[in-house]
């Protein structure tokens, strides 16, 4: 009986400390509570190999209690804060040693010379499972490694590398003489990768007018469905394109050679601070919307082009990290607007590109 006091004690302050009611003793509380729930524990497993289950009404009682107390908590931690995919078979696994010690604490009450051979079928039982385990990881070890392998060249095929150019299925576009694509016009630089949204709630299609589809066909995109496709392959030119379903619906993708890169230069002995020294050639460039920068590192020292400024920090735009001499990074501005970028290793060099 005191075991079984001292473990419902322990466990409902343990409840109190983990579901933070008790905010002012939540440090000390779930030590102290768990030591008693523990101790208790022991004093009950004591009690009940030296005198069997106790069948009184006090001890049934306590043991209901704790029982409520576990099961309500434990409904409410499933509801609101659960967050674990594997909340089912952590409850299967409980269950699974929960109800046998259930059976044999009660064969045991009733005909105790019955629990010798139980023990024995459980032990076997817990081997095989184990070897049977064991066998199976091993033998599925392999499968799972091939599978983590077609995963990751599934990942690396859908990878884009180019910027992405976002074009529009307009709601209501299949109604002949409404704004159908938009833009109407794309005009993308060859390696960009271009993605049609339908935003309508009629299907459509994207599919190359002059060949019927075979330089590209999305075939049928549902409402909020989307296509893309990989300008690396196509030939510099223009491509008509409409949709299968409302053919009146028509549109012109532009694909234009790649640009060379305007250069930045990091000369040599920038990681030096001097009074009107230029560390970014030319430190300050205008440029227009879908221009690539390339930074080219001719020091002999480590350098960075990272976006933002040495007071605000770095703000993510773009990040060359760490570029060693004769290292170059390259970044494509797709937006207009100004651009302050520094070294995050000499903060003294700063920078400015305005897209227009």
């Amino acid at each position: 009986m005191p075991g079984m006091g001292l473990t419902g004690v322990g466990l409902a302050g343990l409840i109190l400390s983990y579901a933070g009611i008790a905010h002012t003793f939540i440090d000390g509380m779930h030590a102290l509570t768990g030591l008693t729930m523990f101790v208790g524990l022991i004093f009950t497993a004591a009690g009940i190999l030296d005198g069997g289950i106790s069948t009184s009404n006090r001890a049934k009682i306590t043991t209901l209690v704790i029982v409520a107390i576990s099961l309500g908590f434990g409904i409410y931690a499933l509801a609101t804060m659960n967050t674990s995919d594997f909340t089912l078979t952590i409850v299967l696994i409980l269950l699974a040693v929960a109800l046998p010690a259930l059976a044999v604490g009660w064969i045991a009450m009733k005909k105790p010379g019955s629990i010798k051979p139980i023990g024995l079928v459980l032990g076997l039982a817990v081997a095989s499972g184990l070897v049977i385990w064991i066998t199976v990881g091993s033998m599925s070890e392999g499968e799972a490694e091939l599978s983590e392998e077609i995963i990751d060249e599934e990942v690396m095929e859908g990878v884009t590398t180019g910027p992405i150019i976002a074009i529009e299925i307009l709601k209501d576009s299949a109604q002949e003489g409404n704004p159908d694509y938009s833009p109407d016009r794309a005009i993308v630089t060859q390696g960009d990768t271009v993605v049609w949204t339908n935003v309508d709630v009629a299907p459509h299609t994207v599919t190359s007018a002059e060949d019927y589809g075979e330089t590209f066909d999305s075939s049928l995109i549902s409402e909020g469905e989307t296509f893309t496709l990989d300008t690396t392959n196509l030939e510099i030119g223009e491509y008509e394109y409409l949709c299968i379903v409302h053919p009146w619906m028509i549109a012109t993708l532009v694909v234009e050679a790649p640009k060379e890169a305007t250069k930045i230069i990091i000369p040599d002995g920038a990681a030096i601070p001097e009074d009107g020294k230029i560390y970014y050639d030319p430190e300050i460039i205008n440029i227009s919307m879908g221009t690539t920068i390339e930074w080219i590192n001719e020091d002999a020292a480590m350098h960075t082009a990272t976006s933002g400024s040495p007071t605000i920090g770095a703000d993510g735009i773009f990040d060359s990290q760490i570029l060693n001499i004769d290292d170059t990074y390259q970044f494509t501005f797709e937006d207009a607007g100004n651009y302050d970028y520094y070294c995050i290793l000499h903060p003294w060099m700063i920078g400015t590109i305005n897209v227009e």
